[in-house]
C-alpha cells in the first residue's frame, strides 16, 4: 500500500488533496458551484442593468443633444411630462387589464384541474397548457395579427354570426377601438391574453391543490351556498396562486415590446418609449429613467405579493 502511494504522481498526489479537502468542506465546495452563475449573474447582468440605470442620473443637452456626464435629476423629471406621463400610465392599465383577464380566463380551467381531472386527463391538461409555450414567440404573435385583421378567421366568425355591425361598433370605440382589431389596443389585450395565460394556469392550479377537499364539504354542510363556498373559502386560500400567477402576467406585459409593436395602435407603450429613445432619437438618459418606472412598480407589486405569501405559490 505505501508503495503504491510513493509510486502516485505528483498531479494524482495533489487532486487526492483538493478533492479531501472538498469533500471535507461541503461549504466550499458549494461555493465553488455557485461562483460561475453568481459571477454571470452578479457581473454581466445586473452589472449591465446597474451601468445602465447610472445613465438615468445624466441628462441631454438641448442644444448639442450631447449627453452631459454630470449627475442631475433633470431626467426623471421629464417622465412627468404629459407626454411621457401618458405612457407610463397606458402601460400599467394595459397590464392591469391583462392579467385581470387571465385571472378570469385561467381560474375555471385551473378549478377543473386541481378538483376533477385524474390519471391521463390531468396530464392532457398539462400538456394542453404548455403546448403554445413550445411554438416560436414571434410564430405566435404574427399568427394572431391575421386572426385579428379585418380578412381573418375573426372577422369571417362575426361576419357569419351576423356580428360585423357590432365589430364596427367596437372599432369605433374611443381608446379600444382602430382601422381593424389588428391594430388597436383590443387586438394587443388579446394578444398578450393568449401569450400569458398558461403563466396564471399553472400557479392558480397549483394553489388550488392545497385546498382541502374537506374544507369545501363542510362549508356545505354548515349551510353555505356554491357561491358563498366560492367568496369565503375557494377564492381567499386561491389568492396566492392567484398574485403568483399576476406577477408573471403583470411583469411580462409591462415590459413587452413586441406585441404592441405589431399588434398595437400607434400610440406607445414603455418598451417602444426606451427603444425610440435609445434608438431614433438617442436620449439614453430618458430610455434608462423609463426603464427605472417599471422596476419601482415591480419592486412594489413583489413586496407585496410576498407579505400575502404567494411567492411560496410560484
Amino acid at each position: 500500500m505505501t508503495g503504491a502511494l510513493a509510486g502516485a504522481s505528483p498531479r494524482d498526489s495533489v487532486s487526492r488533496r483538493v478533492s479531501d479537502v472538498l469533500v471535507s468542506r461541503r461549504g466550499m465546495l458549494l461555493l465553488l458551484l455557485l461562483a460561475p452563475p453568481l459571477l454571470w449573474l452578479g457581473i454581466i447582468y445586473l452589472g449591465a442593468l446597474f451601468a445602465l440605470l447610472a445613465q438615468s442620473f445624466f441628462s441631454v443637452d438641448e442644444f448639442s443633444g450631447a449627453v452631459v456626464y454630470e449627475p442631475t435629476l433633470k431626467t426623471y423629471a421629464e417622465l412627468f411630462a404629459p407626454a411621457n406621463l401618458d405612457i407610463i400610465i397606458r402601460t400599467l392599465a394595459i397590464s392591469v387589464i391583462v392579467t385581470l383577464l387571465s385571472a378570469v380566463v385561467a381560474f375555471p380551467v385551473a378549478y377543473y384541474a386541481a378538483r376533477y381531472a385524474r390519471g391521463r386527463v390531468k396530464a392532457l391538461f398539462y400538456v394542453a397548457v404548455m403546448m403554445p409555450l413550445w411554438s416560436s414567440y414571434l410564430v405566435k404573435v404574427y399568427a394572431w395579427k391575421l386572426l385579428l385583421a379585418k380578412e381573418g378567421a375573426v372577422g369571417w366568425l362575426m361576419h357569419a354570426a351576423g356580428l360585423t355591425g357590432a365589430l364596427d361598433a367596437w372599432l369605433a370605440a374611443p381608446l379600444v377601438g382602430g382601422p381593424s382589431l389588428s391594430v388597436s389596443y383590443t387586438g394587443m389585450v388579446l394578444t398578450f391574453l393568449y401569450l400569458w395565460t398558461p403563466f396564471m394556469v399553472l400557479p392558480v392550479q397549483a394553489s388550488l391543490e392545497r385546498v382541502p377537499a374537506t374544507l369545501i364539504e363542510a362549508s356545505g354542510d354548515l349551510g353555505a351556498n356554491p357561491g358563498q363556498t366560492f367568496r369565503h373559502v375557494i377564492l381567499p386560500l386561491a389568492a396566492p396562486g392567484l398574485v403568483a400567477g399576476s406577477i408573471f402576467t403583470f411583469s411580462l406585459t409591462l415590459g413587452d415590446y413586441i406585441v404592441p409593436q405589431i399588434v398595437g395602435p400607434s400610440s406607445l407603450i414603455l418598451g417602444q418609449a426606451v427603444y425610440a429613445e435609445q434608438g431614433t432619437a438617442g436620449n439614453i438618459p430618458l430610455a434608462a429613467a423609463f426603464c427605472v418606472a417599471p422596476i419601482l412598480v415591480m419592486v412594489v407589486f413583489l413586496t407585496v405579493a410576498k407579505r400575502v405569501g404567494a411567492l411560496d405559490a410560484i
